[in-house]
């Protein structure tokens, strides 16, 4: 039991701040600005769920499908670091709109576009991104493996999935909630500094993979 519990805290303390649903919930509140509070709601429910799942399953099987793909892990980080920088510049680029736009209402969405970017970019690489999954992978790999299966380590990598997962729903779908206690300029403001550190954060991945890709490479100073 004590060994449960140090391997959900330690999933905790190493997945949830890179994740960070409060710091993402200004960027989901802009690409759903045309959404209804219940739609919005139901979309952060779904990018949740994703979230969840993509969390298990890198931890408990993330190094046998880059096994059997023959990928590395610093290979996963430049494309995924690649996949962050374009979308934090494409955020940190968007045009804001127009108050007398926005003052009408919110537009009609239907139901199949609610969920059709619940995956992508919502949950990969916005909420659950390279880095979180490379963490997480390792996380797997690091779990102790005593006669075949950790039952233990199983549940503890549900339990600290579903506590993140719970708080993206929360920050996610109570966004709007954030935002009219913070006012439209704070949240705009909010909004292009979390734009610009996603893609520092993506520069940072991409550069970790890099440099992990360069030390293997032979040394010609010989």
């Amino acid at each position: 039991m004590l060994e449960f519990a140090k391997n959900t805290l330690l999933i905790l303390s190493a997945l949830f701040p890179i994740v960070n649903p409060l710091g993402g919930s200004p960027i989901f509140l802009t690409l759903t600005s045309d959404y209804s509070p219940s739609d919005r709601r139901a979309l952060s429910w779904r990018v949740a769920i994703n979230s969840f799942f993509l969390l298990v399953c890198s931890c408990l099987i993330g190094t046998h499908i880059l096994s059997f793909f023959g990928i590395s892990l610093p290979v996963v980080q430049v494309g995924g670091g690649l996949v962050v920088v374009s979308t934090g510049w494409a955020m940190l680029n968007r045009k804001e709109e127009q108050p007398d736009r926005r003052s009408g209402g919110v537009h009609k969405v239907s139901s199949e576009d609610i969920f059709k970017s619940a995956f992508y970019p919502l949950t990969l690489p916005l909420t659950v991104g390279p880095g979180s999954i490379s963490v997480a992978i390792t996380l797997g790999a690091d779990l102790p493996h005593r006669g075949g299966v950790n039952l233990f380590g199983i549940l503890a990598v549900l339990l600290g999935s579903a506590i993140i997962s719970a708080t993206i729903y929360l920050s996610y779908g109570f966004s709007d909630r954030l935002a009219r206690a913070l006012g439209e300029t704070a949240m705009s403001v909010i909004m292009r500094l979390s734009s610009f550190l996603l893609v520092c954060i993506g520069v940072q991945i991409l550069w970790n993979g890099a440099k992990a890709l360069l030390a293997t490479l032979p040394s010609t100073g010989q």
